[in-house]
C-alpha cells in the first residue's frame, strides 16, 4: 500500500498547500491526500524523489509517467492511468509482496478486480513502476511505457450531488434526454448512469472504440440507442454531437477542458463551467455555469421557457387588444357612428395596455412548464393556436365594446339605434379599457385557469390599479373629461360598463376549458 500511494502521489501534478490540503486536478488531489494520510507527504516525497523527466497525460494513452532521481542517485519511473492501458505496458506485477511475471491468469484477475471496483461506480486507476540503471535517453511515452511492473489499483468515488438525480428526472418530464459522455471506464459510467436513472440497461452504453467501428453515415441511425458514451476521445464527442444534430435534435453540450471546446462549439448550445472550466471552453460556450452544477442547467431551461411563454403572453395580449379596437371601429364605421376618437385609442394603447403588458413579462412559470415536450424549433410565435386565440379574444372584446356603446345610448335616449352618442362613447371607452385590463389576467396562462394558479402576480395587480385609476380619472375629473370629450355617466352606466368588461374573464375561461379538454384527448 505504501508503494502504491507513493507511486500515485509522485506521478501527479497536485501539490499540498500550507494547510496540508491538495490543490490541483480533483482526481490527483484525492491521490495526494490519500498518500498524505499514510504519512507520505507530497512535499517530503518530492525531496526524496526529485522529478527529472515525464511523459504527460494525454487522452489517447490514458496514462502519464514521471521519472525520478532518488537521494542515492537511483532512477525510478512511476506510471499511472487506466488499468487496462497500464497493464498493456507491464511484463511483471507485485503479487503477495513479490515481483512475479504477469501471466494471463494474473492479468485476468487484475482486470476482474478492476471491473468489480468500476461496477461500484468507482473511478479506478492503476499504477506501475520501473527501475532504470541509468537515465533514459528519451522521455517520450514509447520509451518509458514498456517493461513495467504493475503495483496495484486505487478506486475513488466522485460523489454525485444529491440534486442531480431529481434534475435528471425533471429533464425527462420536460422531454429532455440526458446523455453521459465520459472518459471513464465503461463499467464505471454504467454504474453511475444507472444510479442516476440515465439508463436502464448496460446495452445503452457504448465505448469510443466501438464508435470508431461505426461509419459517419451509419452513426445517426444508431445514435439514439445509446445514452452513455464511455472511454471517448475529443473527436468522438464531436461525432456524437453531430450525429444527434443530424437526427434533428437540439443539442446542449457541457464541458470544462480544452478538449471539450470543439464539441461545445459544434452543439446548438455550448455550456461551459465557470469554476473548473478553462478560458478556451468559456469563450466558445454560449452559457457558463457559475456553480458548475448540472441542476443549474435544468433551472436555466425552466427560466428560458418562462421567458418565452411571457413574451408570447404579452404579444397575444397586445395583439388581441389592438385587434379589438380595430374591429370595434370598423363595425362602428360600417354602422355610421363614431365609437371612439383617436385620442381615446392613444390613451388606451399608451396607458391602459402598457402597464399590464409589462407586468405579464414578470409572470412566474406555469405549473406544467417542465412537464411538456420542447417546442419544435421550426414553430413560429403563433404556433399552438395563438393566431386563433388572438382573433377570438379580439372579437369578443370588440363585441363587448359595441354592446356597451349601444346600451349607453339606450340608457341616455331610451332608443336602440346606431347614432352618435356621448354616453355611448364614454361607456364604450370604459368597457374597452377595463375589458383589456381584465383580459390581462386571462393572459397569465394561455391554457390554465387563472383561478387555479398557485401564485399571484403583484406587478399585474399594481398595473390594474394604476390603469383603473387613470381610466376612471379621465371620465370623472372634469377638465380631463372635457379634454377627451366624455360625458359624466351615472353609477348605473358605470356598473353596466364594468359588468360587460369583466365578462371577458368567464368567456375566456370557458374557451380554455374546451382547449384543455381537446389537448387531453389529443394526447391520449
Amino acid at each position: 500500500e505504501q508503494l502504491l500511494a507513493r507511486a500515485m502521489a509522485l506521478c501527479s501534478d497536485a501539490e499540498l498547500d500550507e494547510t496540508d490540503n491538495a490543490v490541483g486536478e480533483p482526481t490527483e488531489c484525492a491521490l495526494v491526500n490519500y498518500a498524505n494520510k499514510l504519512s507520505l507527504s507530497k512535499n517530503t516525497l518530492k525531496a526524496q524523489f526529485r522529478r527529472v523527466g515525464e511523459a504527460p497525460f494525454d487522452s489517447m494513452r490514458k496514462m502519464m509517467s514521471t521519472v525520478h532521481k532518488t537521494e542515492d542517485d537511483k532512477i525510478v519511473q512511476y506510471t499511472k492511468g487506466a488499468p487496462d492501458e497500464v497493464l498493456k505496458c507491464c511484463t511483471h506485477a507485485i503479487y503477495d509482496g513479490s515481483v512475479v511475471p504477469l501471466d494471463d491468469a494474473l492479468r485476468a484477475r487484475i482486470l476482474r478486480d478492476n471491473k468489480t471496483m468500476a461496477d461500484q461506480a468507482l473511478r479506478v486507476l492503476g499504477a506501475a513502476y520501473r527501475d532504470w540503471s541509468e537515465f533514459p535517453h528519451d522521455c517520450d511515452p514509447a520509451t518509458l511505457e514498456q517493461s513495467l511492473c504493475f503495483i496495484g489499483l486505487t478506486g475513488m468515488i466522485d460523489p454525485v450531488r444529491p440534486e442531480v438525480k431529481p434534475a435528471i428526472e425533471r429533464c425527462r418530464m420536460a422531454g429532455i434526454r440526458p446523455i453521459m459522455i465520459t472518459g471513464d471506464h465503461r463499467d464505471t459510467a454504467v454504474a453511475i448512469a444507472t444510479q442516476l436513472g440515465i439508463i436502464q440497461s448496460p446495452d445503452e452504453a457504448i465505448t469510443g472504440a466501438a464508435l470508431d467501428e461505426i461509419s459517419e453515415e451509419q452513426l445517426p441511425a444508431v445514435i439514439e440507442k445509446y445514452s452513455v458514451y464511455a472511454r471517448v476521445q475529443p473527436e468522438h464527442k464531436v461525432r456524437i454531437v453531430n450525429a444527434w444534430r443530424a437526427k434533428g435534435k437540439i443539442t446542449a453540450m457541457t464541458g470544462d477542458g480544452v478538449n471539450d471546446a470543439p464539441s461545445i462549439k459544434n452543439a446548438d448550445i455550448g455550456v461551459g463551467m465557470g469554476i473548473t472550466g478553462t478560458d478556451v471552453t468559456k469563450n466558445v460556450a454560449d452559457m457558463v455555469l457559475a456553480d458548475d452544477n448540472f441542476a443549474t442547467i435544468v433551472s436555466a431551461v425552466e427560466e428560458g421557457r418562462r421567458i418565452y411563454d411571457n413574451i408570447r403572453k404579452s404579444i397575444q395580449f397586445l395583439l388581441s387588444s389592438n385587434l379589438s379596437e380595430v374591429i370595434a371601429i370598423f363595425v362602428a364605421t360600417l354602422l355610421g357612428f363614431t365609437i371612439l376618437k383617436p385620442v381615446h385609442l392613444l390613451w388606451i394603447n399608451l396607458i391602459t395596455d402598457c402597464f399590464p403588458a409589462l407586468a405579464l413579462g414578470m409572470e412566474k412559470s406555469d405549473r406544467d412548464v417542465m412537464q411538456r415536450a420542447p417546442r419544435d424549433s421550426k414553430d413560429g410565435i403563433f404556433a399552438g393556436g395563438m393566431a386563433f386565440d388572438v382573433a377570438f379574444q379580439g372579437a369578443v372584446v370588440a363585441i363587448l365594446t359595441v354592446a356597451a356603446y349601444v346600451i349607453g345610448h339606450f340608457i341616455e335616449s331610451g332608443r336602440w339605434e346606431f347614432v352618435n352618442s356621448p354616453d355611448g362613447m364614454t361607456m364604450a371607452f370604459l368597457t374597452l379599457s377595463m375589458a383589456e385590463i381584465f383580459h390581462s389576467f386571462n393572459m397569465r396562462s394561455r391554457r390554465n385557469s387563472v383561478f387555479r394558479m398557485p401564485h399571484q402576480n403583484p406587478y399585474l395587480w399594481g398595473a390594474m390599479v394604476v390603469s383603473f385609476i387613470c381610466t376612471t380619472a379621465v371620465i370623472y375629473v372634469p377638465f380631463l373629461a372635457n379634454a377627451f370629450g366624455f360625458e359624466h355617466i351615472s353609477l348605473l352606466e358605470y356598473g353596466v360598463a364594468m359588468g360587460l368588461a369583466i365578462t371577458i374573464i368567464p368567456i375566456i375561461e370557458i374557451v380554455k376549458a374546451f382547449q384543455r379538454r381537446a389537448a387531453r384527448k389529443k394526447n391520449q
